[in-house]
């Protein structure tokens, strides 16, 4: 059995998937080679960076520039210092290895191989030098992983691999922060707390423990020592850094690279507050009981009375994840009932709930030793806005009926272009993506039916395979939306890879289940009002 815990870094993939997409073909081959050709020209083409009114922006926007800049230095003070010493290191560390790779590869008649040309900027070596780096360049990768809207479809599919693990701190570190937080001896609460960590990434450490008194087995996330100083200092270069950039060229403001790198930080900057995270669950857990699904599913339980900005004591749940066929069946008689109450708590949190858990893959989504289904971890959660919800509403629609020109028409409404959009087209375009859906080589069912997914291991690894498909699946969608010219917003990129992951889960425990159109599943939006007044 699995238990609760922090999100650890994956596994190396063990297996090859094969993932057939419709945009494999040569048509849409050159449709990218054109894109990118166009990318490519758009931001070599000479700029008359010396013209008057160029020189006069400039100079009304300098003594911003530098007060932004100042200000950031005073804030980061010299931990910024410190950070840019460990940079140096870090980017000499894989330059090296650059050079050692391109030694060996370098053909006087062919030159450099594609993924060496740009040097530390392609995306293999970009993400080692991330994870060198360290936490906030590991959650900066994660997110650009997790965002294909907002970033070329080459680095979104090397940062699938780039992994949060990171060695454990000392259990005196772990207990010497306890005593700090907690203000008081850590015998006077709890019982026990294993020196073994249960799960270590970059930015936390999580050991199990039993709580003084009522004896219940709790799980203690901790913040590592000094993580919060150097996810400030890294977040506040990266902010001056874009504020040069777009400074310097007036053009790179239009892809509010500003407006983003803020959203980043501020994510970020939420992760290590545990107050945070723990608002999140417990606005779930207020949302299951007041929509009487208590009895179906739960989320930890936070204990506040040791639970403090950087540790969070939270009930400990055992459980095995959606993907261990075996243990389900051993746990309930029918797996498709699990997945229809998954399916339903869910879609009810979209409209009733303050959040709707943004990142439920096999790590968060678990059957529990009682039958119900466990939500964990809320580090990441989305919020709908009433336009995005109802164009999603047509969307999810069309789906099930397979009408791909309503789908179309909803996707238009949703994402802001300036663009006329050949509705026509875009619709035959999805109607090919969403075909290559019912085309998907399923390693997870192969492995839980073979018994391997009794083996903790196997089934890690299965949620590697798991995301990667579906990111892939994803970026096919977002790839044939923007060659129509749709930007969408960022909820919308959060609730397709939610009903992604879904989709897997329904063909692997109830093969026979249409989750769009089964009349057990409530998607509708007149559960809405109700919901609200709840």
């Amino acid at each position: 059995m699995a238990v609760s815990g922090l999100r650890t870094g994956a596994l190396p993939l063990i297996h090859h998937h094969r993932l057939r997409s419709p945009l494999a073909s040569p048509s849409f081959e050159k449709l990218n080679k054109s894109k990118r050709f166009t990318l490519f020209a758009r931001y070599a083409q000479t700029q008359d960076l010396f013209s008057s009114r160029r020189i006069q922006d400039s100079i009304e926007k300098l003594p911003k520039l530098v007060e932004d800049i100042v200000q950031t230095s005073v804030e980061t003070g010299p931990r910024g210092a410190l950070r840019l010493v460990q940079g140096v290191q870090a980017f000499l560390g894989v330059g090296q290895e650059w050079l050692t790779d391109a030694s060996k590869s370098t053909n006087p008649s062919a030159g450099l191989p594609k993924e060496l040309q740009l040097g530390l900027l392609s995306p293999f070596y970009l993400r080692r030098l991330f994870e060198r780096l360290g936490a906030t360049y590991i959650k900066l990768g994660q997110f650009i992983a997790s965002a294909p809207t907002l970033f070329p479809a080459e680095y979104v599919q090397e940062f699938q691999n780039c992994f949060d693990r990171a060695p454990p701190v000392s259990f005196e570190e772990i207990q010497a922060i306890l005593r700090k937080e907690l203000g008081r001896p850590i015998e006077s609460v709890y019982e026990y707390v294993d020196p073994t960590p249960l799960a270590s990434a970059s930015i936390a450490q999580v050991h199990g423990a039993r709580l003084k008194g009522s004896q219940e087995d709790v799980v203690i996330k901790v913040l590592k020592p000094g993580i919060e100083d150097i996810l400030l200092a890294d977040l506040n270069f990266v902010y001056v850094v874009a504020r040069i950039l777009e400074f310097l060229n007036p053009e790179i403001s239009r892809t509010s690279l500003v407006g983003i790198v803020k959203d980043i930080r501020e994510s970020m900057l939420e992760e290590v507050d545990f107050y945070k995270e723990a608002a999140n669950v417990e606005a779930f857990r207020r949302y299951l009981e007041a929509t009487g699904l208590t009895g179906q599913a739960t989320a930890p339980k936070v204990y506040k009375n040791c639970s403090t900005k950087q540790v969070l004591t939270m009930q400990r749940l055992y459980g095995v994840p959606l993907t261990d066929l075996d243990s389900i069946s051993s746990l309930v008689t029918s797996p498709e009932t699990s997945v229809i109450t998954a399916l339903n708590v869910w879609f009810g949190s979209l409209l009733a709930c303050e959040s709707f858990h943004a990142d439920v893959h096999a790590g968060n989504l678990w059957l529990l030793r009682d039958g119900r289904i466990g939500f964990l971890d809320f580090g990441i959660v989305g919020r709908i806005s009433p336009k995005t919800w109802a164009a999603m509403e047509v969307f999810l629609g069309s789906i099930a009926i397979e009408d791909y020109d309503s789908m179309a028409s909803s996707l238009i409404q949703m994402g802001a272009t300036s663009n006329d959009v050949n509705a026509n087209a875009f619709s035959r375009d999805l109607e090919k993506v969403f075909s290559s859906i019912k085309e998907l080589d399923t390693e997870v069912v192969v492995a839980a039916r073979s018994g391997t997914a009794r083996n903790p291991a196997a089934i890690s690894a299965n949620v590697v395979v798991d995301e990667r498909q579906m990111n892939a699946l994803f970026l096919d969608v977002v790839r044939v939306s923007e060659s129509y010219g749709l930007k969408f917003p960022r909820e919308f990129a959060l609730l397709l890879k939610q009903l992604l992951y879904f989709d897997r889960y329904t063909r692997l425990l109830a093969p026979n289940l249409n989750m769009l159109q089964d009349q057990r599943i409530s998607i509708a939006s007149n559960r809405r009002s109700n919901y609200r007044e709840i």
